[in-house]
């Protein structure tokens, strides 16, 4: 028998924009799209395009996820047909560490990580001991490590780059304390900590706009960029088509316009 496990416990955003709980398996059925997506921007983008899917005879439905692990746990198992949350470096880690058969169908933006505080208005304030947090998964540790040297809290080993971990700083005059944390959580660790720094689609559901709340922020030329996953080999004509609407100018001006640079197009 099928397992059901991971969309059990989700609630669908059915593209009439009702609640249900308890989503059922995904079937490949002609015409409807079952997609994971994090709530903020992702979960917003795909039903801004619910519509224009909807005129091209697709149905697309949103399942919201608030953790970087089951979306791809669930497009594997089948009970989606993709998913929306992520960039290709963790998808790419994710898999050679669990032994799927996902890939990228598209690139469509990409959510700049900041630094932030509750506590302290610049970074100017960074004092001896204090806490730093940051994500614990392997390709956004390494993202935000890289972007607090760039802040200068510290110094790197040479040629890291956003492969670094914690054992790759070389100087850290202030002895900062890096606390690493799932980064679903980090935006209510503000209270805890002196600094964190967090994935822009996390801030942005706590009401933190990386473009004017973060006290530092990763360049806009970052290769980070969020894709739509789907499992390897697959194109079906609806998921065309859902890449051509996620891509179109359409969704380039709503980024912008809903965003003001918290969010930038990859397209």
């Amino acid at each position: 028998m099928k397992r059901r496990s991971l969309l059990s416990l989700c609630v669908c955003a059915i593209a009439a924009g009702s609640l249900l709980a308890g989503c059922s398996d995904s079937g490949t059925k002609s015409g409807v799209l079952k997609v994971g997506a994090s709530p903020v921007p992702h979960a917003d983008l795909l039903k801004y395009v619910q519509p224009m899917l909807e005129k091209e005879g697709v149905k697309l439905e949103v399942i919201e996820f608030t953790d970087y692990v089951q979306p791809n746990m669930a497009l594997a198992d089948k009970e989606l047909d993709a998913n929306f949350f992520q960039h290709k470096p963790y998808l790419d880690n994710f898999c050679a560490e669990r032994k799927l058969q996902l890939e990228s169908l598209v690139p469509v933006h990409i959510e700049p990580m900041g630094v932030y505080s509750r506590s302290h208005k610049t970074i100017d304030e960074l004092g001896e001991g204090m806490k730093v947090a940051i994500p614990n998964d392997p390709t956004n540790g390494g993202r935000a490590l890289k972007i607090l040297a760039d802040a200068g809290f510290f110094a790197l080993k040479d040629g890291v780059g956003v492969n670094g971990t914690p054992a790759d700083i070389t100087a850290n005059p202030k002895k900062l304390q890096i606390i690493e944390m799932e980064a679903a959580v980090l935006p209510r660790a503000l209270e805890d900590v002196d600094y964190a720094v967090i994935n822009s689609n996390y801030a942005l559901g706590v009401s933190l706009n990386p473009s004017k709340d973060s006290l530092f922020i990763e360049s806009k030329d970052s290769p980070y960029a969020n894709i739509v996953a789907v499992r390897k080999g697959d194109r079906r004509e609806e998921l065309q088509k859902l890449a051509r609407v996620l891509t179109s100018p359409e969704v380039k001006k709503y980024i912008d316009e809903k965003y003001q640079g918290a969010v930038v197009p990859a397209f």
